[in-house]
């Protein structure tokens, strides 16, 4: 009971400095975006709206890095392990998901999302439309076409990471916990896992952060993520050079905080495994 209660309590607080830390850094690149645009002289009355806007742009895109990377894990997930299963049933449709959407560009997926699957779910979409659902037309909206995407395009990624992963554990422990009168399940869970997760977080971690950067493509169907916003920007203002180096930077320091992250992380874990 205590232990349980001790869980809740370090989960309530790291939701809470999550939140308190996610205010504080959105707040402050919007400060350091008016800062920026009245030292290069843009119209002051207008300074206060072009400085939310792309902080609101920042915000919807590392709000669809995080749940599409969530999503693209859990899908790398269960393609990586059917990569590897010897029924024909699991480990053919995902090598055949892997060969697809790696050799495909993530602009075409995008474009696909959002203007061909609306037009391919129709004719079942219209069996839940007598149940109130909206048409798929205004489900499948900007935002949620570019979480697909994004989702099953880093999960094709995340996918050959894991396999890796896992067939860089040698195969005597299998041959050993098999020997004990363990089941896949169980070797899977129980000894495999725990040590290809040393192996495949920093290669899974730097797709987040690609995935972070892939994220601009979805300007293309006018998400009002960080690059469409300056680009609306630059139809006001006329100056692509200013709006530029605002965009970029604002990538810059969200792929540092990430790659902080990443150092951070692979430093907990290599302790972790020298104490074990």
């Amino acid at each position: 009971m205590n232990k349980l209660l001790r869980m809740v309590a370090l989960t309530a607080a790291a939701v809470v400095i999550i939140g308190v830390g996610y205010i504080v850094f959105f707040n402050g690149i919007e400060a350091a975006l008016r800062w920026y645009f009245l030292a290069t002289k843009f119209t002051a009355s207008k300074v206060p709206n072009f400085a939310h806007n792309l902080r609101t742009g920042a915000e919807v895109t590392i709000k669809l890095t995080v749940i599409s990377s969530i999503t693209g894990l859990i899908l790398g997930l269960i393609a990586g392990i059917s990569r590897l299963s010897k029924n024909p049933l699991f480990r053919l449709p995902a090598q055949f998901y892997v060969w697809v959407i790696r050799g495909t560009p993530l602009l075409v997926q995008i474009l696909f999302a959002y203007n061909a699957l609306p037009f391919l779910l129709d004719p079942v979409w219209k069996f839940l439309e007598p149940l109130g659902v909206p048409p798929i037309q205004d489900v499948l909206i900007p935002y949620w076409a570019a979480f697909i995407a994004l989702s099953v395009n880093v999960g094709a990624y995340n996918a050959e990471v894991i396999r890796a992963g896992i067939q860089a554990i040698a195969k005597g422990q299998w041959e050993a916990a098999m020997s004990l009168g363990m089941s896949p399940f169980q070797i899977m869970r129980y000894i495999i896992v725990p040590q290809a997760i040393k192996i495949v977080v920093p290669p899974l971690v730097n797709n987040i952060i690609a995935l972070l950067k892939d994220s601009s493509l979805a300007s293309v169907i006018t998400l009002l993520e960080l690059v469409h916003q300056g680009q609306r920007m630059i139809s006001i203002t006329f100056r692509p050079v200013e709006v530029y180096v605002a965009v970029a930077a604002i990538y810059l320091i969200l792929t540092t905080v990430l790659t902080f992250f990443t150092d951070w992380l692979e430093r907990e874990m290599a302790r972790r495994g020298a104490t074990a």
